[in-house]
């Protein structure tokens, strides 16, 4: 056993500078830096996340409450949006429950930001400006899901068939474990992965993917199209995702819909489901301003800046050394 940190004192130091950088960003642009709980009643549906979990006492109730570690700070943040903030933004630490790997660790950093008035395509401009301030790097270029999925699968991601998927993981060699268990978003989810992640973000040049499959909207709006996609966007540097952007939905019995649509997914697939965020709805319902917003993980930021492959060489103590 060590008692170390994975992180060397330069690194440690070239870290706090990147924080200073970010505040300094946001400081001339009016946005205001907030801070909200970490431990909550509730959690996200997304069947895709699993959230940590604890006990605490709570007053009126005998015996100690279940509060979630959040996985981002997203919801409390929609609150303090609607309750009249203005544009805003957090560096907070998040919780998920995933393996530990080089670009995982269940704790981390996220950077998570909000623009009233914005759209996503307004806040992808605002993302590349603090990208190029942080990265020095080139201006990023901006690419739709269904052109990357022709490009590199040969499909069409709007329309294809849970045949044409696993035939196209088979034709590039994938081994999927309980394929034919798996549903068209999954299969979309493994395939760029593992066919079209790698080649992103290349070449000092970041790259935004926009137009996701509207069953993959989360939290975002839907442009109605044809064919209908969210108005989302993910950021990719050397095959990394850094940041995940939404035009938000601002909808409350939308967003309801697509709580209860989580719950139903996860019944079906023998997960545990889990309860709606009424305080973040009644925000929904009093009324969320027009807005953009998204998550960046920092600590992968960091990893990107400081040209690391592993995300122990920017962090003081992984979950192994905590």
């Amino acid at each position: 056993m060590t008692w170390q940190p994975t992180i060397c004192m330069a690194h440690l130091k070239d870290r706090a500078e990147i924080y200073a950088k970010i505040r300094a960003f946001f400081s001339v642009r009016s946005v205001l830096e907030v801070e909200t709980p970490l431990l909550s009643q509730a959690t996200v549906t997304d069947p895709h996340l699993t959230s940590l979990s604890t006990h605490c006492p709570l007053p009126g109730h005998a015996a100690p409450q279940k509060f979630y570690l959040q996985t981002s700070p997203e919801y409390a943040m929609k609150r303090l949006l609607a309750a009249g903030s203005g544009p805003i933004y957090q560096i907070s630490k998040a919780f998920r429950f995933d393996m530990r790997g080089a670009l995982h660790n269940p704790e981390f950093s996220l950077l998570e930001w909000y623009r009233p008035g914005f759209t996503h395509g307004d806040l992808m401009i605002e993302v590349d400006a603090l990208l190029r301030r942080i990265l020095n790097c080139a201006v990023a270029q901006s690419v739709s899901y269904g052109s990357l999925f022709a490009q590199y699968c040969q499909l069409d991601p709007y329309h294809a068939t849970l045949e044409q998927l696993a035939a196209c993981a088979m034709r590039h060699g994938l081994d999927v474990n309980q394929a034919d268990q798996l549903d068209v978003t999954t299969w979309l989810q493994l395939l760029m992965m593992h066919l079209i992640e790698p080649h992103l973000g290349q070449n000092n040049r970041p790259t935004f993917v926009t137009d996701f499959p509207a069953a993959q909207a989360a939290l975002a709006k839907i442009n109605p199209g044809p064919p209908a996609v969210a108005e989302r966007f993910e950021v990719y540097w050397q095959g990394m995702e850094l940041a995940n952007g939404f035009h938000e939905l601002c909808d409350s019995e939308e967003q309801r819909r697509r709580f209860v649509a989580d719950n139903a997914w996860r019944k079906a697939h023998q997960l545990t489901e889990v309860a709606m965020d009424e305080h973040f709805l009644a925000a929904l319902t009093h009324g969320l301003p027009a807005c953009a917003g998204v998550a960046l993980g920092l600590d992968r930021l960091v990893m990107a800046a400081l040209q690391q492959k592993e995300i122990s060489a920017v962090l003081s103590f992984p979950i192994e050394c905590a």
